[in-house]
């Protein structure tokens, strides 16, 4: 029997398939475009998208364990539903599926709501699920480094409440021991959530410190004008998903994004070691930009 991949192509699922590399179970990578795919040695690369019913059935057939990442789409919550559905049809022992921080209480954001949703079906339909719920990913500041290096200024208006921004090695990370102690279990495990968070919280006041203090010159938050993230977002994305953004930013203002400290032991737990820091990445980031 196999690990199947979703997601494989994007920046979480390459993650999960180089800490599954090496871990001697079969790893099948679901994507559009098998002729272009680069994944590590071992690793199958299977043709489809979630959105075909079809293709998801033909991918899942000997599979037993199966990492559901939906993707950022008009459907998704329906991409998910079904691909649920399918992997139950088919007798899948074990699922790991990537959900959201907070996804219960942002009920205005769509796709914090829509992951809610797949939440309550595995609940109810008592899935043999891990959820994973990461915060906000510490590595979309990587698109910062224009503004930063240029305008001195962060412009990611994430407001004063804070966040507890995770890395997306640990995403992968977290991922991969799951899906490896559901594949490898004899039977399937009960359902198990984890919430994927990091070990400070991220305010307005403390990012430009961090950058400031990686950098070595003075940085400034660039506001919580939501008007002018929207139209930024529409420059590159669709305009229903800016909005969905400016949405799920809204709430970050408005509340925050805080994990608990039982919520970041729990994971640590998971990882056997602490959850990266924002600030070992700023650094990291700096070092790599100085070298550009």
């Amino acid at each position: 029997m196999a690990i199947l991949v979703t997601g494989s192509t994007g920046v979480i699922g390459q993650q999960i398939l180089k800490h599954l590399n090496g871990s001697g179970v079969e790893v099948r990578a679901l994507t559009r475009t098998p002729e272009k795919a680069k994944f590590p040695a071992g690793v199958a690369a299977v043709k489809g998208d979630l959105s075909d019913v079809d293709a998801v059935r033909q991918a899942i057939n000997g599979v037993s364990t199966l990492f559901l990442l939906a993707p950022n789409a008009a459907d998704e919550l329906t991409q998910a539903l079904q691909t649920l559905s399918v992997a139950r049809e088919a007798g899948v022992k074990g699922v790991v599926y990537l959900s959201v921080f907070k996804g219960a209480e942002y009920v205005d954001v769509p796709h914090f709501t829509g992951k809610h949703t797949v939440e309550r079906m595995i609940e109810h339909l008592d899935i043999p699920a891990t959820v994973l719920r990461p915060a906000y990913f510490i590595q979309n500041d990587v698109r910062q480094k224009d503004p930063l290096l240029t305008h001195g200024v962060y412009g990611m208006p994430i407001g004063e409440k804070g966040i507890s921004m995770v890395d997306v090695r640990d995403i992968g990370d977290a991922a991969a021991r799951e899906l490896l102690s559901r594949e490898r279990a004899g039977a399937p495990l009960p359902r198990e959530t984890y919430e994927l968070v990091g070990p400070d919280v991220i305010d307005a006041k403390t990012v430009v410190s961090i950058w400031a203090e990686a950098l070595g010159r003075p940085v400034r938050y660039g506001g919580d004008d939501l008007n002018v993230l929207e139209q930024r977002l529409k420059s590159a994305a669709p305009a229903w998903l800016a909005y969905d953004m400016r949405l799920m930013m809204g709430r970050y203002q408005q509340d925050g994004a805080v994990a608990s400290k039982s919520e970041v032991e729990r994971l640590a737990a998971l990882l056997g070691r602490q959850p990266r820091s924002y600030r070992d990445f700023a650094v990291a980031m700096a070092a790599e930009w100085a070298t550009d």
